[in-house]
């Protein structure tokens, strides 16, 4: 059967293999494959795929199975894979704790299964877990070649949010002064300091921004990170940040919108904001592009939307959304 592949040098394969094995794109139901110095690595998302690859269409041949959680229970179960940890969201405690036996008792690489146990709530946006099977809910996460360390019990994080992140920070440039206003434990830091920019991240969290530190110094880019701990509106009104940016995360998709004052702030007299939000699917932009306009120019911008992106669904008729909108200081 033919599937999309990875086409790289074998001197870079295992480099390469690493890569798309942290982002989860290696379509495991097919073996790797060499030929005349090159590797194939069959791919289970050919769109997800960072441009620098190489993709082809090959056959290859079906992969030895292992044991799955779906061999085990007769049906397939859904999880979410979090470093060494499964994320279930089960409302039938006897359904759960089969699907926990069944997960460790699977081939997958996993020390602990988590079931939600309460909706994320709070300013530090943290939920409550049960505890299935194992001890810890810290875990080591990878992701596009970065490693974030972090305690799910203590901090937030999704997995599901990889891809935008690296949408986003692919756009970094080298030079830049990147600000996260809802920093957490790193993911649109790390990846953007790596890039050359020097890069500051805020989060209400103490535990978060730990971790961000750590995650820093794991990624050998604590030397262009700046972690620091308090409500972003405090922070900024230190004049050192003022008109510091050249680009703004604001993932706070719930409230993102109080916070545009100090966004605006932030911004240098060129800057990029990255502002998410949940909105109706029948006008899934209007309402943050006109609160954006609003407050940037009356504070003296132009306002150039470049990109309206869905991140994804949220909820029925609810789309998580992403507006990249560019400000300039107006003459």
């Amino acid at each position: 059967m033919e599937v999309p592949c990875v086409r790289v040098r074998r001197a870079e394969g295992e480099r390469t293999r690493r890569e798309l094995a942290e982002a989860d794109l290696i379509a495991d139901g097919y073996e790797i494959t060499v030929e005349d110095g090159w590797l194939y690595i069959p791919v289970i998302d050919s769109e997800a795929v960072p441009e620098e690859f190489a993709l082809v269409e090959r056959e290859a041949p079906d992969r030895e199975t292992q044991t799955t959680p779906a061999d085990l229970l007769g049906f397939d179960p859904s999880y979410e894979r979090l470093g060494d940890i499964v994320i279930l969201d089960e409302d039938d405690p006897e359904r759960a704790a089969r699907i926990a036996r069944a997960v460790v008792e699977s081939d997958l690489p996993v020390e602990t299964v988590l079931n939600k146990a309460s909706k994320v709530k709070g300013e530090t946006r943290v939920r409550d877990w049960e505890v299935l099977e194992g001890e810890s809910t810290e875990t080591v996460h990878r992701e596009y070649g970065f490693e974030y360390a972090l305690d799910l019990a203590a901090v937030y994080f999704s997995p599901r949010l990889a891809t935008e992140r690296h949408r986003v920070t692919e756009q970094v440039g080298g030079d830049e002064h990147v600000f996260d206003m809802f920093a957490g434990v790193g993911p649109f830091v790390v990846p953007a300091a790596a890039r050359g920019a020097e890069a500051v991240g805020v989060d209400i969290n103490d535990r978060a921004v730990e971790y961000l530190r750590e995650n820093a110094g794991r990624n050998d880019v604590a030397e262009r990170v700046t972690a620091v701990v308090g409500d972003v509106r405090d922070i900024v009104a230190d004049a050192e940040y003022d008109g510091w940016s050249d680009r703004i995360v604001m993932n706070l998709p719930h409230s993102a919108e109080e916070f545009l004052d100090t966004a605006v702030s932030l911004a240098n007299e060129e800057c990029v904001l990255h502002y998410y939000d949940i909105a109706h699917d029948e006008d899934p932009f209007g309402p943050g592009e006109r609160a954006i306009r609003e407050v940037a120019e009356g504070a003296g911008y132009a306002v150039d939307v470049e990109t309206r992106h869905v991140v994804r669904s949220y909820a029925p008729h609810e789309l998580n959304v992403c507006l990249d909108v560019r400000l300039t200081r107006s003459a």
